[in-house]
């Protein structure tokens, strides 16, 4: 472990009770104002949530993925837009950076990324690319002495507030993933504008919008890695981030079913509380069974993932079930609450809104789906 016993268990204790004591309170807020206070984003630098991911030789905390996931699940007890906030920092927007950028590249943005004074993206989606994440049409052109970036990024989290953008462009004529390449660009640069964010189901508080580069020029030093390297170096980033929001979506089942037990004891129909009736029990029962798989699942990925395992199957895996999961988790949420959660007041309807989303980014259902199919295929079963 990156952190010793005592340590991290005062981490996580700090952490769960920021989100009790704290970020609970303040839902409500955020989903009116569809912003977080800039007060707590303050003291969630001040706790080092934005470096959970990054060495401590580079002002991080370093977390191994295990310490990670676990760190999220406590994370996920909350309206989902706060680990938002910093959660390109910690995941897609910095890791391409860690794992191929060089000692330059590294030095000059991974303290600042690890305090939080800058916040990244990480720019592959397009308009018309989602699933297909090899046929990027975003290019970038060798000119003999930088690189002239062109095209526009879709739903890009965190784009609003983003000072660095791990950018996926084509470099080559070779169809799919090996014609891209990754390349680290500055907010500054010129050329670079962004969109005004979109109005969206759930995840008040977390911004997307389109990025748009316009002939902007990128020296050579900012590429991650080599030509042709881009698509490897996005498909590591997103089998780590998979595990992250797979935690999250634990943290979120959990918090749902100690709301859905707690309403449930106290509410009172024909005589007694609901949570003496078997349908009600029978909720609880599926909620609880597939939280527990689910948690289950990702720390045993996690620590193989430490371990040098090769994991892609088992965190595609991960990110398909707790995403499933958290989905029917927050439906029986509702029923349980019955009209009470259909009402905003209680907080109910919301979170089944946030969820929907943790089965489309970072890869959707079906596309777990394939990965999972496919590896299991390779590995003869």
């Amino acid at each position: 472990m990156a952190l010793d016993a005592e340590t991290f268990d005062a981490l996580i204790d700090t952490v769960r009770r920021f989100v009790a004591e704290r970020l609970r309170p303040l839902e409500a807020e955020v989903e009116a104002n569809d912003a977080i206070p800039d007060d707590v984003i303050r003291e969630m630098k001040e706790m080092g949530l934005f470096g959970l991911s990054i060495a401590e030789e580079f002002g991080g905390l370093g977390l191994t993925m295990l310490e990670e996931v676990r760190v999220a699940i406590e994370l996920g007890r909350t309206t989902p837009a706060f680990r938002s906030s910093f959660g390109t920092n910690v995941g897609i927007g910095s890791q391409g950076l860690v794992m191929a950028g060089n000692d330059a590249q590294k030095a000059e943005w991974l303290p600042r990324i690890a305090s939080g004074e800058v916040i990244t993206s990480f720019a592959l989606t397009e308009p018309d690319v989602g699933s297909d994440s090899g046929a990027v049409k975003t290019k970038a052109v060798w000119d003999g002495q930088a690189y002239r970036l062109s095209g526009t990024k879709r739903f890009i989290t965190n784009a609003d507030k983003a000072d660095l953008f791990t950018v996926m462009a084509r470099t080559g004529d070779e169809p799919g993933g090996r014609g891209v390449s990754a390349f680290l660009v500055p907010r500054t640069l010129a050329g670079v504008s962004i969109g005004e964010p979109e109005k969206k189901m759930g995840q008040k508080g977390a911004k997307v919008a389109d990025v748009i580069f316009d002939d902007v020029i990128v020296p050579v030093e900012n590429r991650l890695g080599a030509e042709g390297e881009g698509f490897k170096i996005a498909m590591r980033v997103l089998d780590r981030g998979r595990l992250h929001i797979s935690a999250v979506c634990i943290g979120v089942a959990e918090r749902l079913i100690a709301d859905s037990v707690a309403y449930a004891n106290d509410r009172k129909q024909f005589g007694k509380a609901i949570a003496e009736h078997q349908l009600i029990q029978a909720m609880i029962a599926d909620s609880k069974t597939e939280a527990l798989a689910a948690r289950a699942l990702v720390l045993e990925t996690a620590a193989a993932k430490d371990a040098g395992k090769d994991v892609v199957l088992e965190s595609a895996a991960a990110k398909y079930f707790a995403s499933e999961m958290v989905g029917r988790v927050a439906d029986r949420a509702v029923q349980i609450y019955g009209g009470a959660g259909y009402i905003a007041d209680y907080g109910i309807e919301r979170l089944y809104r946030d969820v929907r989303l943790f089965r489309i980014y970072e890869g959707t259902s079906q596309i777990q789906q394939l990965i999972i199919a496919r590896e299991t295929l390779k590995r003869g079963g």
